[in-house]
C-alpha cells in the first residue's frame, strides 16, 4: 500500500529534530504538524503530546525524524535519529532528510519487523499549513449512489483538514515560550506576527488595486487633449522632468498591475523595475539623511557660496569687456549696452 506523508511548508527550513503529527491507519497516511528541536527529554515530549491529545481530541504522536544538515553528511546525527525510533515506538518510523539548501529531499521508512516486506512506495505531499488551518472542508451532502465515491474521497481529505484544524493547542507554543520543548510550525514566530502577516496579505490586493486606479487616472489626465495644445505639449516634450515623470508612471503601472505575468520575460521586467525603484528610494533616503546629519547642508552651502561669488565676478568683468571694444573690434554700441545691462542685471539678482 502507498504511504502518503503530508509535510508542512513552514517546516522546510527547521532545524533537525523529531516529527510529531497524526497517523491515519485507514488511509496509511501521516500528517506532520510540527518539528520538535533538540535538545529535549523524551519523557517531557510524551507528556506534552498527551496533554495536546487530551485537549484537542486528536491522536498526536511522534512519527519519525527530520534531518536538516548544514554539511554534506553527518553520520553521527543520522545514526542518532535512527536510534530515536527505539524510544518512540511507532510503526513505520518515517525518516525525512534535507541537505542544506539542496532542492533534493530524502524520505524513507524504517521497519522494526525484520520479516516485513520491502520498502513501500511513498508519496510526499507539501502543504501550506496556514491555509489548511484557516480553511473549512465539508463533505458533500448528496446521498445519491453515483456520488458515493466522491463523498468517500472527500471524507478522506476531510480527515487531513480536520487534523490540522483541531490542533490549535499545538500551534499556541512558539519559540518565545520558556518551556522545555521548542517547536516549528506556522505560528512559530508568534501569534501576533502571524496575524500581522495575514493582515498584510489581505491588504496588499486592495492597496495594489487602489494604486493602479490612481495611476490610471493620472495617466489618463496626462494623455488628455488639454495637454496636447501649445505650449503645454512643447513643455511636456522638452522638459526632462516631465519625461522622467512619464517613465515613472509607466513603471508604477507595470508593478501595480493585477495581471499575472504571461512569461518569464515579463516577470523579470517587473522584478527589475521594482528593484530599480527600491534602489532609487533607498539611495535618496540615504543621501537626504547624510545631508541633514551634522548640518552638512550648511557646510556645503558655506563652501559653494564663495565659489558662486567668484564666478559672478568673472562674468561681470567679461560682460564689461564685451560692452567696450573687445579685441579692438568696433561693435554696435547701443546694442552692446542693452544686452550688457540686461545680463548684468540678472547677475546682480543672482548674487543678491
Amino acid at each position: 500500500m502507498v504511504l502518503k506523508v503530508f509535510f508542512p511548508s513552514c517546516c522546510a527550513f527547521a532545524e533537525s529534530g523529531i516529527l510529531i503529527g497524526r497517523w491515519i491507519s485507514e488511509q496509511n497516511s501521516a500528517v506532520i504538524l510540527a518539528v520538535v528541536h533538540f535538545p529535549f527529554i523524551p519523557a517531557q515530549v510524551k507528556q506534552y503530546l498527551s496533554e495536546v491529545q487530551r485537549v484537542s481530541k486528536v491522536t498526536v504522536s511522534v512519527l519519525g525524524s527530520w534531518s536538516n544538515s548544514k554539511q554534506e553528511k553527518e553520520e553521527s546525527l543520522s545514526e542518532f535519529l535512527k536510534d530515536l525510533g527505539t524510544i518512540f515506538s511507532h510503526e513505520p518510523w518515517i525518516q525525512i532528510s534535507k541537505e542544506g539548501d539542496s532542492k533534493f529531499w530524502s524520505c524513507s521508512t524504517l521497519q522494526k519487523d525484520a520479516n516485513s516486506p520491502k520498502e513501500e512506495e511513498i508519496i510526499f505531499i507539501y502543504y501550506d499549513q496556514c491555509k489548511v488551518m484557516l480553511s473549512h472542508l465539508h463533505p458533500p451532502l448528496d446521498t445519491a449512489v453515483s456520488s458515493d465515491h466522491k463523498a468517500d474521497d472527500a471524507s478522506k481529505l476531510s480527515a487531513i483538514f480536520d487534523t490540522v484544524a483541531k490542533s490549535k493547542v499545538l500551534f499556541m507554543t512558539d519559540r518565545y515560550d520558556e518551556g522545555p520543548i521548542k517547536l516549528t510550525h506556522w505560528q512559530s514566530d508568534g501569534v501576533e506576527a502571524s496575524i500581522i502577516v495575514e493582515l498584510l496579505k489581505q491588504a496588499s490586493v486592495p492597496a495594489c488595486m487602489l494604486l493602479a486606479f490612481l495611476l490610471s487616472l493620472v495617466s489618463g489626465v496626462c494623455r488628455s487633449r488639454a495637454l496636447n495644445f501649445w505650449p503645454l505639449s512643447f513643455l511636456w516634450s522638452k522638459l526632462s522632468t516631465c519625461e522622467q515623470l512619464g517613465h515613472r508612471l509607466q513603471h508604477l503601472q507595470v508593478i501595480s498591475s493585477t495581471k499575472k505575468a504571461e512569461n518569464y520575460t515579463q516577470l523579470m521586467r517587473k522584478a527589475n523595475i521594482l528593484v530599480s525603484l527600491l534602489v532609487d528610494v533607498a539611495l535618496g533616503l540615504l543621501l537626504m539623511s547624510w545631508l541633514y546629519r551634522k548640518n552638512r547642508i550648511g557646510h556645503l552651502a558655506d563652501t559653494l557660496v564663495p565659489v558662486a561669488d567668484r564666478v559672478a565676478e568673472e562674468l561681470q568683468s567679461l560682460l564689461q569687456w564685451l560692452m567696450g571694444a573687445p579685441a579692438g573690434l568696433k561693435m554696435n554700441r547701443a546694442l552692446d549696452q542693452v544686452l550688457g545691462r540686461f545680463f548684468l542685471y540678472h547677475i546682480h539678482l543672482w548674487i543678491s
